[in-house]
Protein backbone atom coordinates (compact mmCIF):
# COMPACT_ATOMS: atom_id res chain seq x y z
CA UNK A 1 0.00 0.00 0.00
CA UNK A 2 1.42 3.00 -1.24
CA UNK A 3 1.24 6.72 0.82
CA UNK A 4 -1.15 8.10 -1.69
CA UNK A 5 -3.55 5.19 -0.81
CA UNK A 6 -2.89 5.74 2.86
CA UNK A 7 -3.39 9.11 2.71
CA UNK A 8 -6.22 9.15 0.51
CA UNK A 9 -8.24 6.07 3.10
CA UNK A 10 -7.84 8.54 6.02
CA UNK A 11 -9.21 11.77 4.34
CA UNK A 12 -11.93 9.89 2.95
CA UNK A 13 -13.08 7.81 5.72
CA UNK A 14 -12.64 11.52 8.35
CA UNK A 15 -14.71 13.11 6.01
CA UNK A 16 -17.22 10.29 5.34
CA UNK A 17 -17.40 10.46 9.24
CA UNK A 18 -18.52 13.51 9.40
CA UNK A 19 -20.87 13.47 6.81
CA UNK A 20 -22.33 10.02 8.31
CA UNK A 21 -22.88 11.75 12.15
CA UNK A 22 -24.55 15.09 9.96
CA UNK A 23 -27.26 12.34 8.10
CA UNK A 24 -27.98 10.65 11.28
CA UNK A 25 -28.46 13.95 12.94
CA UNK A 26 -30.87 15.07 10.47
CA UNK A 27 -33.07 11.92 10.24
CA UNK A 28 -33.41 12.55 14.48
CA UNK A 29 -34.53 15.35 13.88
CA UNK A 30 -38.12 14.56 11.93
CA UNK A 31 -39.71 12.25 14.63
CA UNK A 32 -42.99 12.63 12.42
CA UNK A 33 -41.60 11.19 9.40
CA UNK A 34 -39.92 8.72 10.87
CA UNK A 35 -42.82 7.23 13.11
CA UNK A 36 -45.23 7.55 10.12
CA UNK A 37 -42.59 5.24 8.03
CA UNK A 38 -39.71 4.14 10.23
CA UNK A 39 -38.54 1.55 7.33
CA UNK A 40 -38.96 3.89 4.57
CA UNK A 41 -37.18 6.61 6.43
CA UNK A 42 -34.37 4.48 7.19
CA UNK A 43 -33.66 3.06 3.49
CA UNK A 44 -33.97 6.26 2.75
CA UNK A 45 -30.83 7.82 5.07
CA UNK A 46 -28.80 4.74 4.58
CA UNK A 47 -29.24 5.44 0.60
CA UNK A 48 -28.05 8.89 1.15
CA UNK A 49 -25.28 7.69 3.33
CA UNK A 50 -24.45 5.04 0.95
CA UNK A 51 -24.15 8.00 -1.88
CA UNK A 52 -22.25 10.20 0.12
CA UNK A 53 -19.47 7.38 0.79
CA UNK A 54 -19.51 6.56 -2.72
CA UNK A 55 -18.95 10.75 -4.30
CA UNK A 56 -16.06 10.95 -1.58
CA UNK A 57 -14.32 8.15 -2.58
CA UNK A 58 -14.63 9.18 -6.48
CA UNK A 59 -13.49 12.50 -5.81
CA UNK A 60 -10.32 11.56 -3.57
CA UNK A 61 -9.10 9.02 -5.34
CA UNK A 62 -9.58 10.45 -8.91
CA UNK A 63 -6.08 12.21 -9.88
CA UNK A 64 -6.58 15.86 -10.01
CA UNK A 65 -4.58 18.48 -12.10
CA UNK A 66 -3.73 21.58 -10.54
CA UNK A 67 -4.02 24.20 -12.90
CA UNK A 68 -1.82 27.29 -10.48
CA UNK A 69 0.57 27.38 -8.42
CA UNK A 70 4.04 29.88 -7.71
CA UNK A 71 6.32 27.05 -6.83
CA UNK A 72 9.59 27.25 -6.76
CA UNK A 73 12.04 24.49 -8.24
CA UNK A 74 12.68 21.71 -5.46
CA UNK A 75 16.22 22.61 -6.01
CA UNK A 76 15.65 26.25 -4.55
CA UNK A 77 13.53 25.38 -1.86
CA UNK A 78 16.50 22.93 -0.57
CA UNK A 79 18.73 25.41 -0.48
CA UNK A 80 18.96 27.03 2.72
CA UNK A 81 20.72 30.27 1.66
CA UNK A 82 21.03 32.07 -1.48
CA UNK A 83 18.90 32.95 -4.46
CA UNK A 84 15.55 31.01 -4.27
CA UNK A 85 15.41 30.09 -0.30
CA UNK A 86 12.76 31.47 1.43
CA UNK A 87 13.00 33.46 4.42
CA UNK A 88 12.94 31.32 7.33
CA UNK A 89 13.48 27.58 6.56
CA UNK A 90 11.19 25.82 9.44
CA UNK A 91 8.06 25.34 10.13
CA UNK A 92 6.83 28.83 10.33
CA UNK A 93 7.52 28.50 6.79
CA UNK A 94 4.28 27.00 6.22
CA UNK A 95 2.19 29.81 7.17
CA UNK A 96 4.04 32.41 5.38
CA UNK A 97 1.57 32.76 2.51
CA UNK A 98 -1.17 33.57 3.08
CA UNK A 99 -2.31 33.22 6.29
CA UNK A 100 0.95 36.01 7.37
CA UNK A 101 -2.07 38.23 6.22
CA UNK A 102 -4.89 36.96 8.15
CA UNK A 103 -2.46 37.01 11.00
CA UNK A 104 -1.96 41.01 10.26
CA UNK A 105 -5.92 41.61 9.84
CA UNK A 106 -6.43 39.99 13.40
CA UNK A 107 -3.91 42.31 15.07
CA UNK A 108 -0.34 40.99 14.74
CA UNK A 109 2.03 43.10 14.51
CA UNK A 110 4.76 44.12 11.30
CA UNK A 111 7.50 43.33 13.81
CA UNK A 112 6.59 39.93 15.19
CA UNK A 113 5.03 38.51 11.80
CA UNK A 114 8.86 39.67 10.65
CA UNK A 115 10.65 37.65 13.94
CA UNK A 116 7.97 34.77 12.75
CA UNK A 117 9.39 34.52 9.37
CA UNK A 118 12.44 35.39 10.07
CA UNK A 119 15.83 33.07 9.43
CA UNK A 120 17.41 34.06 12.98
CA UNK A 121 14.88 33.07 15.39
CA UNK A 122 14.88 29.86 17.01
CA UNK A 123 11.96 28.02 15.62
CA UNK A 124 11.42 26.96 19.03
CA UNK A 125 10.79 30.22 20.20
CA UNK A 126 8.02 31.25 17.59
CA UNK A 127 4.89 29.79 18.95
CA UNK A 128 5.10 32.37 21.40
CA UNK A 129 4.69 34.94 18.45
CA UNK A 130 2.18 33.20 16.75
CA UNK A 131 -0.10 31.78 20.10
CA UNK A 132 -2.09 35.41 21.03
CA UNK A 133 -3.33 35.10 17.60
CA UNK A 134 -3.56 31.74 16.53
CA UNK A 135 -6.99 31.09 18.47
CA UNK A 136 -8.27 33.90 15.86
CA UNK A 137 -7.32 32.69 12.53
CA UNK A 138 -7.19 29.24 13.42
CA UNK A 139 -10.57 28.71 11.63
CA UNK A 140 -9.90 30.51 8.20
CA UNK A 141 -9.49 28.46 4.88
CA UNK A 142 -5.89 29.71 4.70
CA UNK A 143 -5.28 28.00 8.58
CA UNK A 144 -7.04 25.11 8.06
CA UNK A 145 -4.93 23.97 4.71
CA UNK A 146 -1.80 24.29 6.49
CA UNK A 147 -3.24 22.14 9.73
CA UNK A 148 -4.59 19.81 7.41
CA UNK A 149 -1.15 19.31 5.97
CA UNK A 150 0.65 19.16 9.44
CA UNK A 151 -1.85 16.58 10.02
CA UNK A 152 -0.93 14.25 6.92
CA UNK A 153 2.46 15.14 6.79
CA UNK A 154 3.67 15.64 10.28
CA UNK A 155 1.30 13.73 12.21
CA UNK A 156 0.08 16.38 14.56
CA UNK A 157 -3.39 17.19 14.69
CA UNK A 158 -3.39 20.17 16.72
CA UNK A 159 -0.22 23.07 16.64
CA UNK A 160 0.68 24.33 20.34
CA UNK A 161 3.56 24.33 22.44
CA UNK A 162 3.87 21.11 23.14
CA UNK A 163 3.95 20.13 19.38
CA UNK A 164 5.72 23.07 17.93
CA UNK A 165 8.80 20.10 18.48
CA UNK A 166 7.39 17.57 16.55
CA UNK A 167 6.47 19.94 13.92
CA UNK A 168 9.75 21.10 13.47
CA UNK A 169 11.40 17.15 13.47
CA UNK A 170 8.97 16.13 11.00
CA UNK A 171 9.72 19.38 8.33
CA UNK A 172 13.46 18.85 8.70
CA UNK A 173 12.59 15.14 8.43
CA UNK A 174 10.47 15.73 4.51
CA UNK A 175 12.63 18.58 3.44
CA UNK A 176 14.49 16.18 1.13
CA UNK A 177 15.27 15.53 -2.33
CA UNK A 178 11.69 13.72 -4.19
CA UNK A 179 9.37 15.90 -1.30
CA UNK A 180 7.78 17.51 -3.95
CA UNK A 181 6.79 14.50 -5.77
CA UNK A 182 6.08 12.34 -2.27
CA UNK A 183 3.17 16.22 -1.22
CA UNK A 184 2.20 16.72 -4.87
CA UNK A 185 1.58 13.15 -6.29
CA UNK A 186 1.98 10.65 -3.39
CA UNK A 187 -0.16 12.06 -1.00
CA UNK A 188 -1.95 15.08 -3.01
CA UNK A 189 -2.59 12.96 -6.06
CA UNK A 190 -1.96 15.45 -8.17
CA UNK A 191 -1.49 14.47 -11.86
CA UNK A 192 0.90 18.27 -11.86
CA UNK A 193 1.23 21.61 -11.33
CA UNK A 194 0.98 24.85 -13.37
CA UNK A 195 3.48 27.15 -11.89
CA UNK A 196 3.29 30.81 -12.69
CA UNK A 197 7.02 32.01 -11.53
CA UNK A 198 7.52 34.99 -9.33
CA UNK A 199 11.25 35.34 -9.19
CA UNK A 200 11.47 37.57 -12.66
CA UNK A 201 11.83 34.99 -15.07
CA UNK A 202 8.82 35.14 -17.69
CA UNK A 203 9.27 31.11 -18.16
CA UNK A 204 11.04 29.16 -15.67
CA UNK A 205 12.88 26.18 -17.33
CA UNK A 206 12.24 23.64 -14.23
CA UNK A 207 14.32 20.59 -13.78
CA UNK A 208 11.03 19.10 -12.69
CA UNK A 209 9.22 19.86 -16.13
CA UNK A 210 6.41 17.17 -16.01
CA UNK A 211 5.09 17.51 -12.92
CA UNK A 212 5.72 21.72 -12.84
CA UNK A 213 4.28 23.02 -15.66
CA UNK A 214 5.55 26.32 -16.53
CA UNK A 215 2.93 29.38 -17.64
CA UNK A 216 4.32 32.13 -19.91
CA UNK A 217 4.34 35.30 -17.96
CA UNK A 218 2.91 38.20 -20.21
CA UNK A 219 2.42 41.08 -17.78
CA UNK A 220 6.21 42.37 -18.08
CA UNK A 221 4.80 42.41 -22.42
CA UNK A 222 2.68 45.21 -21.11
CA UNK A 223 2.53 46.48 -18.14
CA UNK A 224 5.95 48.55 -17.52
CA UNK A 225 6.85 47.05 -19.81
CA UNK A 226 9.48 44.75 -18.00
CA UNK A 227 12.23 46.10 -20.75
CA UNK A 228 15.00 44.49 -19.17
CA UNK A 229 13.81 41.54 -17.93
CA UNK A 230 11.78 40.36 -21.74
CA UNK A 231 14.44 42.44 -24.16
CA UNK A 232 18.56 41.32 -22.50
CA UNK A 233 17.33 37.42 -22.67
CA UNK A 234 16.03 38.01 -26.22
CA UNK A 235 19.30 39.66 -27.02
CA UNK A 236 17.10 42.61 -29.05
CA UNK A 237 17.30 46.11 -28.50
CA UNK A 238 14.37 48.22 -28.06
CA UNK A 239 14.26 51.59 -29.75
CA UNK A 240 10.44 51.38 -30.91
CA UNK A 241 7.30 49.50 -30.37
CA UNK A 242 7.70 47.43 -33.20
CA UNK A 243 11.69 46.55 -31.80
CA UNK A 244 9.32 45.63 -28.72
CA UNK A 245 6.91 43.60 -30.42
CA UNK A 246 9.91 41.83 -31.79
CA UNK A 247 10.86 40.92 -28.03
CA UNK A 248 7.40 39.32 -27.69
CA UNK A 249 7.46 37.38 -30.38
CA UNK A 250 10.84 36.01 -29.75
CA UNK A 251 9.32 34.49 -25.83
CA UNK A 252 6.27 32.59 -27.96
CA UNK A 253 8.68 31.40 -30.62
CA UNK A 254 11.17 30.17 -27.96
CA UNK A 255 8.88 28.72 -25.59
CA UNK A 256 5.05 28.63 -26.92
CA UNK A 257 5.32 25.40 -27.74
CA UNK A 258 6.33 24.57 -23.88
CA UNK A 259 3.97 26.84 -22.01
CA UNK A 260 0.91 25.09 -20.78
CA UNK A 261 -0.92 28.90 -20.97
CA UNK A 262 0.05 32.80 -20.57
CA UNK A 263 -0.80 34.70 -17.49
CA UNK A 264 -1.40 38.45 -16.22
CA UNK A 265 -2.10 39.14 -12.49
CA UNK A 266 -2.65 42.54 -13.92
CA UNK A 267 -5.95 43.16 -12.50
CA UNK A 268 -3.90 43.78 -9.45
CA UNK A 269 -3.12 47.48 -10.51
CA UNK A 270 -5.82 47.90 -12.75
CA UNK A 271 -9.11 46.65 -14.05
CA UNK A 272 -8.78 44.17 -17.12
CA UNK A 273 -11.37 46.54 -19.58
CA UNK A 274 -8.53 46.46 -22.22
CA UNK A 275 -9.42 48.18 -25.78
CA UNK A 276 -7.76 46.88 -28.90
CA UNK A 277 -5.41 50.30 -29.53
CA UNK A 278 -3.72 50.42 -33.19
CA UNK A 279 -0.04 51.02 -32.49
CA UNK A 280 -0.35 54.46 -34.19
CA UNK A 281 -2.24 55.77 -30.89
CA UNK A 282 0.33 53.63 -28.41
CA UNK A 283 2.79 54.54 -29.98
CA UNK A 284 3.72 58.19 -28.38
CA UNK A 285 3.08 56.76 -24.99
CA UNK A 286 5.59 53.67 -25.80
CA UNK A 287 8.32 56.47 -26.69
CA UNK A 288 8.16 58.27 -23.52
CA UNK A 289 8.03 55.07 -21.61
CA UNK A 290 11.37 53.76 -23.42
CA UNK A 291 12.81 57.21 -22.59
CA UNK A 292 11.93 57.38 -18.93
CA UNK A 293 9.67 60.15 -19.28
CA UNK A 294 6.60 60.87 -17.45
CA UNK A 295 3.40 59.44 -19.14
CA UNK A 296 -0.21 60.47 -18.43
CA UNK A 297 -3.16 57.70 -17.02
CA UNK A 298 -4.76 57.61 -20.46
CA UNK A 299 -1.20 57.50 -22.42
CA UNK A 300 -0.27 54.58 -20.26
CA UNK A 301 -3.39 53.13 -20.58
CA UNK A 302 -3.12 53.39 -24.01
CA UNK A 303 0.34 51.50 -24.41
CA UNK A 304 -0.87 48.92 -21.90
CA UNK A 305 -4.43 47.99 -23.78
CA UNK A 306 -2.33 47.94 -27.21
CA UNK A 307 0.23 45.74 -25.76
CA UNK A 308 -2.23 43.37 -23.83
CA UNK A 309 -3.52 42.26 -26.68
CA UNK A 310 -0.35 41.90 -28.74
CA UNK A 311 0.59 39.74 -26.49
CA UNK A 312 -2.49 37.73 -26.53
CA UNK A 313 -2.77 37.16 -30.43
CA UNK A 314 0.36 35.64 -30.13
CA UNK A 315 -0.96 33.35 -27.45
CA UNK A 316 -3.87 32.63 -29.52
CA UNK A 317 -1.81 31.92 -32.23
CA UNK A 318 0.54 29.54 -30.41
CA UNK A 319 -2.90 27.63 -29.18
CA UNK A 320 -2.01 28.72 -25.06
CA UNK A 321 -5.29 29.75 -22.98
CA UNK A 322 -5.12 32.97 -21.29
CA UNK A 323 -4.98 33.10 -17.55
CA UNK A 324 -6.23 36.22 -15.86
CA UNK A 325 -6.20 37.04 -12.59
CA UNK A 326 -10.05 38.37 -11.25
CA UNK A 327 -11.70 39.58 -7.98
CA UNK A 328 -9.57 38.96 -4.73
CA UNK A 329 -6.61 40.12 -4.27
CA UNK A 330 -3.46 38.78 -1.83
CA UNK A 331 -2.10 40.91 1.30
CA UNK A 332 -3.70 43.13 3.23
CA UNK A 333 -4.84 46.94 4.04
CA UNK A 334 -4.67 47.57 0.03
CA UNK A 335 -7.52 46.28 -1.83
CA UNK A 336 -10.00 48.54 -3.94
CA UNK A 337 -13.23 46.44 -3.84
CA UNK A 338 -15.00 49.25 -5.81
CA UNK A 339 -12.26 47.84 -8.75
CA UNK A 340 -13.37 43.83 -8.24
CA UNK A 341 -16.89 45.02 -8.77
CA UNK A 342 -16.27 45.32 -12.49
CA UNK A 343 -13.89 42.54 -13.38
CA UNK A 344 -16.69 40.23 -14.45
CA UNK A 345 -18.13 42.79 -16.94
CA UNK A 346 -14.72 43.65 -18.24
CA UNK A 347 -13.67 39.85 -18.75
CA UNK A 348 -17.17 39.68 -21.08
CA UNK A 349 -16.23 42.50 -23.03
CA UNK A 350 -12.18 40.31 -23.63
CA UNK A 351 -14.12 37.33 -24.59
CA UNK A 352 -16.28 39.73 -27.08
CA UNK A 353 -13.30 41.34 -28.24
CA UNK A 354 -11.48 38.19 -29.28
CA UNK A 355 -13.92 35.24 -29.94
CA UNK A 356 -11.00 32.59 -30.75
CA UNK A 357 -9.17 33.26 -27.57
CA UNK A 358 -9.87 30.41 -24.66
CA UNK A 359 -9.68 32.54 -21.70
CA UNK A 360 -9.36 31.21 -18.12
CA UNK A 361 -10.60 33.66 -15.46
CA UNK A 362 -9.14 32.96 -12.08
CA UNK A 363 -10.39 32.51 -8.26
CA UNK A 364 -14.15 32.29 -8.90
CA UNK A 365 -14.15 36.46 -8.93
CA UNK A 366 -14.62 36.45 -5.79
CA UNK A 367 -16.59 37.76 -3.85
CA UNK A 368 -18.49 38.60 -7.60
CA UNK A 369 -19.27 34.86 -8.30
CA UNK A 370 -22.21 35.05 -9.05
CA UNK A 371 -21.16 37.33 -12.49
CA UNK A 372 -18.67 35.24 -13.25
CA UNK A 373 -21.12 32.37 -13.41
CA UNK A 374 -23.00 34.39 -15.94
CA UNK A 375 -20.09 34.79 -18.38
CA UNK A 376 -19.08 31.79 -18.46
CA UNK A 377 -23.33 30.22 -19.16
CA UNK A 378 -23.02 32.92 -22.22
CA UNK A 379 -19.33 33.00 -23.81
CA UNK A 380 -18.24 29.98 -25.70
CA UNK A 381 -14.40 31.20 -24.41
CA UNK A 382 -14.96 31.78 -21.29
CA UNK A 383 -13.14 29.10 -18.62
CA UNK A 384 -13.30 29.77 -14.97
CA UNK A 385 -10.52 28.79 -12.51
CA UNK A 386 -11.44 27.71 -8.56
CA UNK A 387 -7.56 28.13 -7.98
CA UNK A 388 -7.35 30.15 -4.42
CA UNK A 389 -10.98 29.96 -3.79
CA UNK A 390 -11.26 27.56 -1.50
CA UNK A 391 -9.37 28.52 0.76
CA UNK A 392 -10.57 32.01 0.51
CA UNK A 393 -13.32 31.38 1.36
CA UNK A 394 -14.54 26.98 1.45
CA UNK A 395 -18.37 27.98 1.73
CA UNK A 396 -18.34 30.59 -0.97
CA UNK A 397 -16.23 27.47 -3.03
CA UNK A 398 -18.53 24.88 -2.61
CA UNK A 399 -21.34 27.68 -3.51
CA UNK A 400 -19.81 28.45 -6.67
CA UNK A 401 -18.94 24.66 -7.82
CA UNK A 402 -22.44 23.55 -6.99
CA UNK A 403 -23.94 26.25 -8.84
CA UNK A 404 -21.93 25.81 -12.16
CA UNK A 405 -22.53 22.02 -12.35
CA UNK A 406 -26.34 23.08 -12.63
CA UNK A 407 -25.93 26.22 -14.46
CA UNK A 408 -22.84 26.28 -16.93
CA UNK A 409 -21.18 23.64 -19.39
CA UNK A 410 -19.20 20.99 -16.53
CA UNK A 411 -16.22 20.98 -19.08
CA UNK A 412 -15.44 24.93 -18.62
CA UNK A 413 -14.78 24.22 -15.02
CA UNK A 414 -10.90 24.10 -13.63
CA UNK A 415 -11.94 22.98 -9.85
CA UNK A 416 -8.30 23.33 -8.18
CA UNK A 417 -5.31 25.17 -8.22
CA UNK A 418 -2.94 25.77 -4.76
CA UNK A 419 -1.92 29.20 -5.63
CA UNK A 420 1.08 28.47 -3.43
CA UNK A 421 4.95 29.30 -2.94
CA UNK A 422 5.78 26.37 -0.26
CA UNK A 423 4.42 22.87 -1.08
CA UNK A 424 3.36 21.50 1.84
CA UNK A 425 0.48 23.56 2.25
CA UNK A 426 -0.61 22.25 -1.32
CA UNK A 427 -1.31 19.83 0.25
CA UNK A 428 -4.11 20.81 2.83
CA UNK A 429 -5.42 22.71 0.26
CA UNK A 430 -6.02 19.73 -2.36
CA UNK A 431 -7.59 17.97 0.75
CA UNK A 432 -10.01 21.29 1.17
CA UNK A 433 -11.17 21.52 -1.80
CA UNK A 434 -11.73 17.41 -2.49
CA UNK A 435 -13.90 17.72 0.51
CA UNK A 436 -15.85 20.64 -0.48
CA UNK A 437 -16.67 19.36 -4.01
CA UNK A 438 -17.26 15.69 -3.01
CA UNK A 439 -20.01 18.17 -0.45
CA UNK A 440 -21.41 19.68 -3.40
CA UNK A 441 -22.13 16.46 -5.57
CA UNK A 442 -23.36 14.72 -2.64
CA UNK A 443 -26.19 17.87 -2.11
CA UNK A 444 -26.70 17.99 -5.50
CA UNK A 445 -28.42 14.51 -5.23
CA UNK A 446 -29.73 14.84 -2.04
CA UNK A 447 -31.51 18.00 -3.35
CA UNK A 448 -32.81 16.16 -5.99
CA UNK A 449 -30.66 18.21 -8.67
CA UNK A 450 -28.43 15.32 -10.03
CA UNK A 451 -29.29 11.64 -10.23
CA UNK A 452 -26.18 9.59 -8.12
CA UNK A 453 -24.77 8.31 -11.39
CA UNK A 454 -24.91 11.86 -12.80
CA UNK A 455 -22.54 13.01 -9.75
CA UNK A 456 -20.33 10.47 -10.00
CA UNK A 457 -20.05 10.44 -13.87
CA UNK A 458 -18.82 14.15 -13.73
CA UNK A 459 -15.88 13.66 -11.34
CA UNK A 460 -13.12 12.51 -13.61
CA UNK A 461 -13.73 14.86 -16.29
CA UNK A 462 -13.84 17.95 -14.13
CA UNK A 463 -11.11 17.24 -11.67
CA UNK A 464 -8.98 15.85 -14.30
CA UNK A 465 -10.33 15.22 -18.31
CA UNK A 466 -11.01 19.46 -18.88
CA UNK A 467 -7.62 20.68 -17.53
CA UNK A 468 -6.25 18.16 -20.20
CA UNK A 469 -7.77 18.93 -22.85
CA UNK A 470 -8.12 22.85 -22.47
CA UNK A 471 -4.05 22.83 -21.66
CA UNK A 472 -3.24 20.19 -24.16
CA UNK A 473 -1.47 18.29 -21.23
CA UNK A 474 -0.92 15.06 -22.85
CA UNK A 475 0.69 16.81 -26.07
CA UNK A 476 3.08 19.18 -23.03
CA UNK A 477 4.01 16.26 -21.34
CA UNK A 478 5.82 14.32 -24.35
CA UNK A 479 7.27 18.01 -25.28
CA UNK A 480 8.31 18.83 -21.66
CA UNK A 481 9.73 14.94 -21.20
CA UNK A 482 12.58 15.93 -23.77
CA UNK A 483 13.13 19.85 -23.14
CA UNK A 484 16.87 19.82 -22.78
CA UNK A 485 16.67 21.44 -19.35
CA UNK A 486 15.09 18.71 -17.43
CA UNK A 487 16.94 16.13 -15.02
Amino acid sequence: MNSNTRMTRRAVLRNLGVVTGAILAFGASSPAATVAAPGRRAAKLRRSENTRKQIFRHVFKTPMVDTHEHLPDESQRLQRAGAGSPRCDDWALLLSHYLDSDLRTAGMSKVDLDRFLSPDVDPMEKWSLLEPWWPAVKNTGYAQAVRISMRELYGVENLSAMTVAKVQTAYDRLRKPGFYQEILRDHANLHSCQVNCLTGTPFRESTMPTLLMQDLSIVGMFAGPAFRQYAAPAGIEVKSLADWHRVIKWWFEKYGKYAVAVKSQNAYARNIDYARVPAEQAEPGFNKLLANERVSVEERKLVEDHLFWYAVDEATAHHLPVKLHTGYYAGQNGMPLSRLLHNAGSAADLCRLSPNTQFVFMHICYPHYEELLGLVKHYTNAHVDMCWSWIINPIAAKDYFKKHIVTAPANKLLPFGGDYIPVEPVLGHAVIARQGMAQALSELVEEGWLTASDAIDLIEPVLNGNAHRIFQLEKKTELLSRAAWGT
